[in-house]
């Protein structure tokens, strides 16, 4: 994915002032920032749900987005959604979906609703639908919100798997958790993209 020059204003407040990226592949980045600072109006850049008012992204590949208030149906199941996303996908099987399931631990989830789910499920299954059609990037907003701590640590072991699959992953959040574990960094600061240290070494 590449980002150019990305500028996006709300009446006359301009939230977005030149940003400028490029996510790899086989990379796990991270954007971090004050709430405020736009990072929400660049994921939803990033996925296509908005248009910017200058700039330009370009990508290769399918994408994932998961954003950081889940679009769920309480009324449905877990195993309804699932199968609503195979068939919006066009997808043959669910064995990726599967996959993700069992990671995370919440099969056991599968025929109850979401609107009796916890906050966590929740977003187990959001993270669920944006990588069941196995995507090229995934673009995560606030992605372990509710997790505990064994879910927290299953969440960075998948992040860790679809980078060695050479898939790229983009987290944003308020703070930077785990820095160590990112290939690249940047902090959200006045509307612009800084490139900040991270603890991770090849």
């Amino acid at each position: 994915m590449e980002v150019s020059d990305v500028h996006h204003a709300y009446r006359k407040r301009q939230v977005l002032r030149g940003v400028d990226l490029e996510l790899r592949k086989g990379l796990v980045a991270g954007i971090v920032g004050e709430n405020g600072a736009g990072k929400t109006t660049l994921l939803s850049i990033l996925s296509g749900e908005l248009r910017p008012d200058r700039g330009r992204v370009r990508h290769s590949g399918e994408l994932g987005y998961c954003p950081q208030a889940a679009v769920l149906n309480n009324s449905l199941t877990v195993n309804q959604h699932i199968d609503f996303f195979k068939t919006a996908r066009c997808l043959p099987d669910l064995r990726r979906a599967g996959e993700i399931m069992e990671l995370l631990q919440f099969r056991e989830y599968a025929e109850e609703r979401v609107g009796v789910l916890s906050g966590g499920t929740r977003q187990k299954l959001n993270l669920t639908l944006a990588l069941m059609h196995d995507p090229q990037i995934l673009l995560l907003d606030e992605p372990y919100q509710g997790f505990d701590w064994e879910t927290y640590q299953r969440f960075w072991e998948l992040a860790t798997r679809l980078r060695e699959g050479g898939r790229s992953v983009l987290v944003v959040s308020h703070l930077a958790y785990d820095a160590e574990r990112l290939d690249l960094l940047w902090r959200l600061d006045g509307g612009r993209l800084c490139a900040q240290t991270t603890g991770r070494t090849e």
